[in-house]
């Protein structure tokens, strides 16, 4: 590697201290998707103080900034850098002294640490800006955890003006060992479709269930033959996930409820396989509540695509994380079902998607992520920075050379 990405180790070390405070700040102040306002406010705020183009409001509460050095052509390449910020509805139990200040909302996914990540980027891309080689977009996302904040940017055109050719991001992990880099070509993470599912019958008295169309029973039929899909549908040698995460009937004992509510989720890799699941939930659902009279409502509000990363895109990250880490710590890894809809940007700019490990040497594993136990060793901050940022600096020189 060069020279730069040398600086850029040393400096990212440096900015340790201050990716700590900035990620444990975000932490107190947890927002849920499109509500990020404070947290949006600093980012646009640090970004302007570094004398960069700033955008606002992108995708409701995303935030975007250019870097490029002076005297860039027009016709330069343009690459994008994605940092989520959202965090998600859960009560806090760490009992960490930086712990949520916000009742109920709690950063149990990491993404306080990536904008905190996101923010030492744009410090050293903002520092070297000279070195660059065309232009860096660092986007800011919203609502990564309910699958809308990507497609929400790209509607308020993130990508155009100028047009990015590829696009990376990363993600922490707390059940990795810390500082190890999963990067490998194809999908990483799954698709992820959220499903819901109403059923419509006739309610009445608990104890004439005679004179009724029980839409607890149907439902409860429903759910138990969606987990035969994966089973007896979806080939062996193939990967799917169905999972109904909430049922939601009736009101009282003595009263048998007129309608139910599934909402579940669908993970897959192969898009074939995810359009059988979701045929295959239409059908069992059609066939068992024809069998009991009552009918049904199928709907698919949220969906993203597989994250994968292109070859192209792996291999320079491959490149960039062996002069970050060290050769002995790139890996790779057997595909997780976890959805991410940064796949909404490397559908449209293939580049890279990696893993960043978290866990403590120390002490081993954190709790899931999602846990309201969860947390991540900080010490992976500023190799996330290193990470990302000679990842702009490597594609920028390669579209050079």
């Amino acid at each position: 590697m060069t020279t730069i990405t040398e600086t850029i180790n040393r400096e990212a070390a440096e900015l340790q201290p201050q990716l700590v405070a900035w990620r444990r700040d975000f932490h107190a102040h947890p927002e849920l998707g499109f509500q990020e306002i404070r947290t949006a406010g600093i980012v646009a705020e640090h970004l302007h103080d570094l004398g960069l183009e700033v955008s606002t409001g992108i995708g409701k509460t995303g935030v975007v900034a250019m870097v490029e050095g002076d005297g860039v052509d027009a016709d330069a390449p343009t690459v994008l850098l994605r940092f989520d910020m959202d965090a998600l509805p859960v009560w806090e139990e760490t009992g960490l002294p930086f712990a949520s200040q916000n009742p109920g909302l709690m950063h149990a996914c990491g993404h306080d640490g990536h904008t905190a990540i996101g923010m030492g980027v744009a410090r050293l891309l903002a520092r070297h800006r000279e070195n660059l080689r065309g232009r860096v977009k660092l986007v800011f996302q919203p609502a990564e955890e309910i699958s809308q904040g990507a497609a929400a940017m790209i509607a308020d055109g993130v990508l155009a003006n100028p047009t990015p050719a590829a696009a990376f991001a990363m993600h922490l992990w707390s059940r990795l060992p810390l500082n190890q880099v999963v990067v490998q070509p194809g999908p990483l993470w799954a698709a992820a479709d959220r499903f819901d599912l109403i059923i419509h019958g006739k309610g009445g008295h608990g104890a004439t269930p005679h004179d009724t169309i029980d839409t607890t029973l149907v439902a409860c039929q429903i759910v138990v033959a969606l987990q035969t899909i994966v089973a007896r549908n979806v080939n062996p040698s193939e990967t799917a996930v169905v999972t109904v995460g909430s049922f939601q009937s009736g009101s009282a004992s003595n009263i048998i409820s007129e309608r139910a509510v599934l909402t579940g989720t669908v993970r897959t890799f192969d898009p074939a396989v995810r359009s059988l699941v979701h045929q295959r939930i239409q059908e069992i659902a059609a066939g068992i509540c024809q069998a009991f009279g009552a009918r049904y409502e199928f709907t698919v509000p949220t969906s993203c695509p597989a994250t994968a990363s292109s070859p192209e895109g792996a291999a320079l990250m491959q490149q960039v994380a062996e002069a970050v880490v060290g050769p002995e710590q790139v890996a790779q890894i057997a595909p997780m079902m976890v959805g991410e809809d940064m796949a909404e940007f490397l559908n449209r700019a293939p580049g890279g998607f990696v893993l960043v490990g978290a866990a403590s040497p120390e002490t081993g594993p954190f709790s899931p992520h999602h846990s309201p136990t969860f947390d991540f060793d900080e010490r992976m901050l500023s190799t996330g920075v290193a990470l990302m940022a000679n990842t702009a600096f490597a594609w920028l020189d390669e579209q050079a050379d």
